[in-house]
C-alpha cells in the first residue's frame, strides 16, 4: 500500500508537470511521456530494490553494486532521452530546447532523486519491520523471564505455609482448618489469576494480606504482624506476586529467626495510580547466614526492570535495630 501510494503521488507530480502536453502536443503523447516515465522508473527501481540491492550491496559488493544502478540508470536515460529529443525536438518543435546536454542531464538527476526516494522508502519500511519484530522478540523474550522469576515464588511460597501446616497439624491445633481454608484461596490466586500479565489490585492485596494471616497464625503472641491499607483501588491492575517478597523477605530474614519482641509493619498506600509499600521489620541480634532459596529480592529488581522499566523505585535501608524496604510503583500505561 505504501508502495502504492508512492507511485501515485510520482505520477500525480508527472500529470500536473507535463499537463502542457495536451494541448501542446496531443493527449497521445502526453499519455506516452506520463506512462513511459512511470513504467521505467518502476522497473528500474524494482530491479535495484529487488535483485541489486539483496544480491551485491547488501553482501557488500559495492562496485558491483553501484555499476548495475549505473548501467540501469544509462539505459533509462538512453531510451527516455531519445523519446524526449523526438518530443521536443519534431513534435511541438522550435518551442522547446532539443538540446542533448540538457535533457540527458534533466533525466538522469530526476531519476537519481525518484530512485533515491525509493530506496529511503524501501530502507525506511524495511527498519520498521525490523524494529516490529524486534519488539516482539523482546516482548517474549521479558514475558518467559516474567514467567520464570514468578514461577519460582509460587514453590518457595507453598514449601513454607505447608510447612506450617504440617506443624500444626502434629500439634492437633484448631487453627489447622482455617490455614487449609486460606491456603486453598491463595492455591486458587497461584494458580488461575496469576497466569495473567495483569491482574486486579484488590486481589493481589487480598493475596497478601492472606498471606500475612497465615503467617499470624504460625507466629502467634510472639509476634507483631500487621498490614495497613490505605487509599482508593478503582479498579487498579498490577503485574501479579510483586508485593509479596518484601514481605515474604522481611519476614524469612526478620521475624522468623527471633524468638521474642519480634514485629513486621507493613504500610500499603493507593493514590490513583501510584501504590506505595513500606514494610519495616525488626532485626535479628546474630548475623544470618547465607541460604539458598527464596526468590531473593534480586529477582523483584528484575522483574520491576521488566515490567515498570523507570516506573519504580525501590529501596533497602538497615536502621540499626531494622530493616526498611520501601518499594514505589506508578501503575500508568
Amino acid at each position: 500500500m505504501v508502495h502504492a501510494l508512492y507511485w501515485i503521488l510520482i505520477t500525480g507530480f508527472f500529470i500536473y508537470e507535463k499537463r502542457y502536453l495536451i494541448y501542446k502536443a496531443s493527449m497521445p503523447y502526453f499519455v506516452v511521456c506520463v506512462a513511459g516515465r512511470i513504467l521505467l522508473l518502476i522497473l528500474i527501481a524494482y530491479l535495484n530494490l529487488n535483485y541489486f540491492l539483496p544480491k551485491y550491496l547488501l553482501k557488500k559488493h559495492y562496485l558491483r553494486y553501484f555499476t548495475a544502478v549505473g548501467l540501469s540508470v544509462t539505459g533509462y536515460l538512453l531510451l527516455q532521452s531519445l523519446f524526449d529529443f523526438y518530443l521536443y525536438g519534431y513534435v511541438i518543435g522550435p518551442m522547446h530546447n532539443s538540446d542533448w546536454v540538457e535533457t540527458l542531464s534533466y533525466n538522469f538527476f530526476s531519476t537519481l532523486w525518484y530512485l533515491g526516494l525509493m530506496l529511503a522508502l524501501k530502507l525506511s519500511i524495511d527498519w520498521y519491520e525490523q524494529q516490529r519484530i524486534l519488539q516482539k522478540i523482546t516482548v517474549e523474550k521479558l514475558q518467559a523471564e516474567v514467567n520464570f522469576l514468578r514461577s519460582q515464588v509460587n514453590p518457595h511460597f507453598l514449601f513454607n505455609v505447608l510447612n506450617n501446616l504440617y506443624a500444626l497439624t502434629l500439634k492437633k491445633s484448631d487453627l489447622a482448618p482455617d490455614v487449609v481454608l486460606k491456603l486453598s484461596e491463595m492455591m486458587e490466586y497461584m494458580l488461575y489469576e496469576s497466569d495473567n500479565s495483569k491482574v486486579l489490585l484488590q486481589k493481589e492485596i487480598s493475596y497478601l494480606d492472606t498471606y500475612i494471616s497465615l503467617e499470624k497464625l504460625r507466629f502467634g503472641d510472639h509476634s507483631d504482624i500487621s498490614l495497613k491499607v490505605s487509599g482508593e483501588i478503582n479498579g487498579q491492575e498490577i503485574a501479579p506476586f510483586l508485593l509479596l517478597p518484601l514481605v515474604e523477605n522481611a519476614m524469612k530474614h526478620g521475624v522468623s529467626r527471633q524468638t521474642d519482641n519480634a514485629w513486621l509493619h507493613g504500610d500499603l498506600q493507593i493514590n490513583k495510580s501510584l501504590i506505595k509499600l513500606n514494610v519495616e521489620n525488626s532485626k535479628p541480634e546474630m548475623p544470618e547466614k547465607q541460604e539458598k532459596g527464596g526468590i531473593g529480592l534480586d529477582n523483584l529488581k528484575k522483574r520491576l526492570e521488566l515490567l515498570y522499566p523507570a516506573k519504580y523505585n525501590l529501596t533497602i535501608n538497615d536502621k540499626g535495630n531494622s530493616f526498611v524496604a520501601d518499594l514505589q510503583i506508578d501503575l500508568t500505561n
